[in-house]
């Protein structure tokens, strides 16, 4: 199963930093950290490493954003995500 620590980080458009994760089954974690996201700290860093907390989302075998996993949520993103919930999130999706 990969976990957090699978992810690879990279900057997106001189900003955040954002890592994607395709899984066996067709879904995607897409998680991303910066000024414009749902992170902590809410400003652009280098590293994950830089951050407590970060803003995801589980996309389908499309490419689209999908409740799924999160269905009584308002928002097709989790803010504030820590590594842990983000770990616990990545085996519920892998598992689907």
């Amino acid at each position: 199963m990969k976990t957090f620590k699978d992810l690879v980080f990279k900057v997106r458009g001189g900003e955040n930093i954002h890592a994607v994760e395709k899984f066996d089954n067709g879904f995607s974690i897409s998680v991303v950290a910066g000024e414009v996201a749902y992170s902590t700290p809410r400003k652009n860093m280098g590293s994950a490493d830089d951050f407590s907390a970060f803003e995801v989302a589980i996309l389908n075998d499309e490419g689209r954003f999908t409740r799924k996993f999160f269905p009584d949520h308002h928002d097709d993103v989790l803010g504030w995500q820590e590594r842990g919930q983000i770990n616990a999130l990545m085996l519920l999706v892998q598992n689907a």
